[in-house]
């Protein structure tokens, strides 16, 4: 591979489902390899063998390939790699650059207490950096046990970040941190600098609560001899009242939007522009071209708010632009479920079925609409929307007058077409004295139940002439008779 080759990876942590902000890190990892000829690769960090789970990870393949962001080469799995990690850690003390802490954690926390009770920072002293090499040895042989602490050199650890732009920590404000537990696992930060070390990596996107950790990584990165990647932080996702996102917010979790109905590709626009502006106001876009638009110039510093309802309308706008092959059969297994037809029905009226989708999706925001839009269209009986009723059947007595002069309208059109249909009432509206509107809103509730539906003129022609004036006959007798 060539040296110039971008190198990028996405780690999760297997100790629970996909987080939507975890599939945003994935996304913009995905896209900036795909846009200047890179790898994306996946890694596993199941060192917690506690709480890394199979079916967590299960849940993120199952998330990124729901969303079509395929990764490059096998996975690495982060707990295969401990002999390295201690192999690194070892190299860290043979060159000094790390050195062995026998204090024990109830030591530390009295020191920690003290510090407190002083109003002072608490950080580690360095004592058992001033141990002779002999009575490490010793203790080491005795059994004692100890971990393996990184020295923090003097001097400011600084990086020019993706995002951020130039971002520095002085090191004194950095303690001298484990690298290696005494039980011979490693801390967070050897395993990862240890793997991007070993997978090449030259690129780390990952969220910005990891600035934090970039300084000991980019040390780490030096002590080892290893050129340092360049670090991207993308911003924090919020909840609409500003705090990080959570539970409390609703759904999290990449699986809980697949479940909803929501389409891949609207997901994938939808967090694409949480912390990334394609530039000038275009939202709705396909994969292709938010590859095609990606640069790192347009990653952005304030947290992204996760707006439940510009999702559901992002969703909208991709059924409207998919392509019909593709959203049928995406739809059909939703209307076969909710028992409104067979698959052989559909097949058999394939020519109307394709209209009446192509019709019910420009209203439809998720594929649940389409199906409760649907209804209508394939029930015997219907039940009316109270909301409908409410609104549009206010007076019962003057709304079955104005479905009996609808009916006999429509009795009397010859070709039952957009055409007829639509001069028809409209001549009935006129003759009445009143708006078209008060005459097609009445229908529509009669016909489908709901206030919202495709163009009235399309909804008699979709139904057809018996099946329509059924309907009305039906809306007339509840009117009228209350049944």
């Amino acid at each position: 591979m060539n040296s110039d080759t971008p190198r990028l990876r996405f780690a999760p942590s297997p100790t629970g489902y996909l987080h939507v902000g975890g599939a945003r890190t994935a996304l913009f990892n995905w896209l900036y390899a795909k846009k200047y000829g890179g790898k994306m690769l996946l890694r596993i960090e199941d060192t917690d063998k506690a709480r890394s789970t199979d079916e967590s990870t299960r849940a993120i393949f199952d998330g990124l390939n729901w969303l079509g962001l395929q990764w490059d080469e096998e996975v690495v799995y982060q707990g295969a790699n401990l002999e390295r990690h201690r192999a690194d850690s070892l190299r860290l003390l043979e060159s000094g650059h790390a050195y062995r802490c026998f204090c024990t954690p109830a030591e530390l926390e009295e020191r920690r207490k003290d510090a407190t009770a002083r109003k002072d920072a608490f950080k580690y002293d360095r004592r058992c950096d001033k141990l002779a090499p002999d009575e490490v040895s010793r203790r080491i042989a005795s059994g004692e046990q100890s971990v393996v602490r990184f020295r923090i050199p003097e001097g400011e650890t600084e990086w020019n970040d993706l995002v951020h732009e130039r971002i520095a920590f002085p090191n004194k404000d950095i303690d001298d941190f484990v690298i290696l537990r005494s039980d011979e696992t490693p801390i967070y930060n050897l395993a990862v600098v240890s793997d991007d070390i070993a997978m090449r990596i030259t690129l780390v996107m990952r969220g910005d609560d990891h600035i934090s950790n970039t300084p000991k990584q980019i040390l780490l990165y030096r002590a080892l001899g290893s050129p340092i990647p360049t670090f991207a932080h993308l911003p924090m996702i919020h909840g609409m009242d500003g705090k990080k996102l959570s539970k409390r917010h609703g759904a999290t979790a990449v699986g809980d939007y697949q479940h909803l109905g929501l389409l891949p590709g609207a997901m994938l626009n939808f967090l694409a522009l949480l912390g990334w502006s394609p530039g000038g106001d275009r939202e709705v876009m396909t994969m292709q071209e938010m590859i095609d638009l990606f640069s790192p110039d347009g990653l952005q510093r304030k947290a992204a708010i996760f707006d439940t309802q510009k999702l559901e309308w992002m969703n909208g706008q991709h059924l409207s632009l998919m392509p019909l092959d593709e959203l049928e059969p995406r739809v059909t297994p939703a209307i076969i479920s909710a028992g409104l037809a067979t698959g052989t029905e559909l097949d058999s009226r394939s020519s109307w079925y394709h209209e009446l989708l192509n019709l019910l999706r420009v209203r439809a925001r998720t594929i649940d609409d389409i199906v409760r839009q649907a209804g209508p269209y394939f029930l015997d009986e219907i039940a009316y929307d109270p909301e409908a009723v409410a609104k549009q059947w206010k007076g019962p007595a003057e709304s079955a007058a104005i479905l009996e002069a609808t009916l006999a309208a429509l009795t009397g059109v010859a070709d039952w077409n957009l055409g007829s249909l639509e001069e028809g009432l409209r001549a009935l509206a006129a003759a009445r004295g009143i708006s078209a509107g008060k005459v097609f809103q009445p229908l529509r509730v009669a016909l489908t139940g709901l206030t919202v539906s495709p163009g009235i003129f399309e909804v008699l022609v979709l139904m057809g002439r018996e099946q329509s004036i059924k309907r009305i006959k039906q809306a007339i007798s509840v009117l009228t008779q209350g049944k």
